[in-house]
């Protein structure tokens, strides 16, 4: 009875354990790494976070309209080992994206680069080997 109970009890942590990891996403599920974007515009929002960062640029498409792309970068801490503070990037300031579309086809796209109107160049700390 008693070995019983232990082996519940650790079967039972070990799925507890694991939960978290499951629920983190595969980048190529989400994200096409052969549909590239290349955007400029300007920041309208910006979401410090883990798993990941998120910030939002409004961009103007071939029709002339405002359309409000959303980013996903790597989480916070990532982007902190990587040269980026939480006021590398703020609302209003003018910026161009490199990275992959969403599969599903929405205004979402997983930066490689973001460049400032500075010319400074972030990495985006999302790609196919995270």
């Amino acid at each position: 009875m008693r070995a019983s109970l232990l082996g519940t009890l650790t079967i039972a942590g070990l799925l507890v354990a694991a939960g978290p990891g499951q629920a983190h996403h595969s980048f190529t599920a989400i994200f096409d790494p052969e549909d590239p974007i290349d955007l400029t515009g300007t920041v309208t929002k910006v979401e410090w976070g883990n798993p990941h960062t998120w910030f939002y640029i409004d961009v103007e498409n071939e029709n002339g309209d405002i359309e409000n792309w959303a980013f996903e970068l790597g989480s916070s801490n990532h982007l902190l080992r990587r040269g980026w503070n939480r006021n590398s990037l703020q609302v209003g300031q003018l910026v161009t994206v490199l990275g992959s579309r969403e599969r599903a086809g929405g205004l979402i796209a997983a930066v490689r680069t973001l460049t400032l109107s500075t010319g400074e160049s972030l990495f985006g700390a999302q790609d196919e080997s995270q």
